[in-house]
């Protein structure tokens, strides 16, 4: 897809968004707006994947360590054809196959089941190596919460990226700034994130989380052989709807029925 092409599809998967966690009264739509055009360009731009096959063994890997950012990914794997929109209504619901937090034995499009933050990222490790192992050019792709880097086991990961030389590996870190506490400087600050990624191995690219041009040069740009990749995503809580930007308030808490209509009344093509 070109640039313009992808907006559209953001916008759409934004509304998707929306409209999921108003129906559910719960959910988690800020830090799922700021991973849209994160997550769209992925699905639809470089993965190698097939809707009429979702479990087809040659599949390029996605891996959503935020797994709290579900209703990005069920916005996107509609989008891509996994499937049907119909499902938002029960988003949340007893018995349905959208829970909040994704569930591979359920949602076609879904490799792995997240929702504790950490270990996402030592998932996508292991497909990655896997697939060195087997000899076989799956791309294994994940996005982490900034937030989630405070946990140690994502450094783990990161160290045995590294190690094993798993240039097969795109990890994405959605760097809005915010966690459900307050901001990351507040909980517990990162310090030199740029700086600690590259020494844990990385071949690194800081990029606009939001510019879709920027993020389709980062994850088209080749690496070193045996270099994990990883994008550093600047990008906005709640992006797209004007209050909840940069709200760290908004980071599980549904919209009610009136700020679901202007909410989408803001992402109107």
């Amino acid at each position: 897809m070109n640039t313009a092409e992808l907006k559209k599809v953001c916008t759409q998967v934004r509304r998707n968004i929306i409209n999921m966690t108003a129906n559910a009264g719960s959910g988690h739509p800020g830090g799922s707006l700021s991973s849209v055009d994160l997550m769209t360009s992925v699905f639809f731009n470089h993965m190698r994947i097939d809707p009429k096959n979702p479990r087809n063994p040659d599949r390029d890997r996605f891996v959503l360590s935020k797994g709290h950012a579900a209703p990005c990914y069920y916005g996107v794997l509609a989008e891509r054809g996994f499937i049907s929109r119909d499902e938002f209504i029960n988003f949340r619901q007893l018995h349905s196959i959208l829970q909040g937090h994704p569930d591979a034995k359920k949602v076609p499009g879904v490799d792995a089941s997240t929702g504790s933050l950490g270990q996402g990222c030592s998932i996508a490790v292991g497909m990655a190596l896997g697939a060195k192992v087997q000899g076989k050019d799956t791309k294994v792709y994940t996005i982490l919460g900034d937030g989630e880097c405070q946990e140690g086991q994502i450094w783990e990961a990161f160290m045995a990226a590294a190690h094993y030389k798993l240039d097969n590996l795109t990890v994405i870190v959605d760097n809005n700034g915010l966690q459900i506490d307050g901001s990351n400087d507040e909980v517990m600050s990162l310090g030199d994130l740029p700086a600690k990624l590259r020494a844990f191995g990385f071949e690194l690219f800081e990029i606009d989380g939001h510019d879709l041009d920027a993020i389709e040069a980062a994850l088209s740009a080749p690496v070193p052989q045996g270099k994990p990749k990883c994008i550093l995503a600047h990008t906005v809580k709640g992006k797209g709807v004007s209050f909840m930007e940069n709200q760290v308030g908004w980071h599980g808490k549904a919209p009610n029925a009136e700020q679901r209509e202007q909410a989408l009344k803001e992402l109107e093509d």
